[in-house]
């Protein structure tokens, strides 16, 4: 990930790290100096290279001091022994800041990445969003009822809209939302993240969204009795809940992986796998088989990356950013699965098929 990247003597000078410790220095947008990763990645670290000016050689040195969790970087750049730049960095700044080399991600096919790139082909053109979101509906209409179409529709859209609220509020621009026939809904931006804790913010605000408009929907049974408003609760409730699956690129994905990969040691791990167990657990003592076994399978994929998480530039969580972000997933799940079991008591078979899906 991008350290800093200040001026020195005209030109860009950047630093570049990881958290395992490995450090390159750009000048110029040329590699002048790199460090091998180390079993500190914590140390203090210096990079020292030459230019030639005037006849004069010139002697840079840059010394760095990085912290992890918290993020904390100070920085001193001499020239001839005389400090040219000092200053020191924090999480906020890595938040704003747009990297001179946009990070690569490991690319894997998905119905939702499929369809992101699409939208992307079409991004010069607005009418794209009508012309999706007309398709949406006559596809769910055709299947179901327009009813239930225009229902569904704005489900997605609220889910969507609650994304599109994290990237502003982390500065980010946004592209609208794109809703996609038989696949949902994307939330899309031209920027990426640079930290987990925006990636665990940006995927569970489409959730708590959702579960927002479900409370809503409740509310509004409580004070009509019409069961159409009962149905919207529970429906969103079970559409969210399956976004919160530990499965990628779902936004349960995103989040336990965040929260996972922010763990430096052994005892991290095995807490995240401890905690799974404990879900996968609960999930069959309460009859939901099936998220018991999503739950599982979302598990596995997650612990099996998580030896990759040093080559990540994405900046980790803070111990309080971990035990946060742990308690609103779950806070979440468990309010969006109180929601399914309280109209499936209701006596109305039609509520009641959200419990039954997580049953079977």
């Amino acid at each position: 990930m991008e350290l800093f990247n200040i001026s020195c003597l005209g030109k860009p000078l950047r630093l570049e790290g990881s958290l395992a410790g490995w450090q390159a220095l750009y000048w110029d947008n040329q590699l002048v100096s790199q460090l091998a990763a180390s079993a500190d990645s914590e140390e203090d670290k210096t990079h020292s290279f030459q230019l030639a000016r005037d006849e004069l050689i010139l002697t840079v040195n840059v010394a760095s001091t990085v912290t992890w969790q918290p993020f904390t970087i100070d920085y001193r750049v001499t020239v001839n022994d005389e400090v040219v730049e000092s200053g020191s960095r924090d999480e906020k700044d890595i938040e704003r800041q747009t990297p001179v080399v946009e990070p690569q991600g490991k690319t894997k096919f998905s119905l939702i990445g499929l369809a992101s790139l699409g939208m992307k082909l079409f991004k010069s053109a607005k009418v794209i969003k009508v012309v999706l979101a007309g398709a949406s509906v006559a596809a769910y209409s055709w299947l179901f009822s327009w009813q239930f179409a225009v229902t569904l529709i704005a489900c997605l859209v609220v889910h969507e809209y609650g994304h599109i609220r994290a990237m502003k509020y982390f500065g980010m621009k946004t592209k609208g939302i794109y809703l996609i026939p038989f696949v949902g809904g994307a939330a899309l931006s031209d920027e990426k993240i640079n930290t987990r804790w925006q990636d665990v913010v940006i995927s569970i605000m489409g959730p708590t969204f959702g579960l927002f408009m479900s409370l809503a929907a409740m509310v509004a049974y409580w004070i009509t009795g019409n069961i159409f408003f009962a149905g919207i609760a529970t429906f969103n409730a079970l559409l969210n809940l399956f976004n919160l699956l530990p499965i990628l690129p779902l936004d349960g994905g995103h989040i336990l992986k965040s929260i996972s990969f922010s763990m430096n040691s052994i005892a991290g791990l095995i807490a995240c796998v401890a905690g799974a167990a404990v879900g996968v657990f609960v999930s069959y003592t309460f009859g939901l088989a099936l998220l018991g076994f999503l739950l599982l399978i979302g598990s596995a994929e997650i612990v099996f990356e998580w030896k990759y998480r040093h080559h990540s530039h994405l900046l980790p969580l803070t111990r309080y950013g971990q035990l946060f972000s742990t308690a609103w997933y779950l806070v979440t799940v468990a309010s969006l699965i109180g929601v399914i079991i309280y109209f499936a008591t209701k006596g109305d078979d039609m509520l009641a098929l959200p419990l039954m899906i997580l049953q079977s």
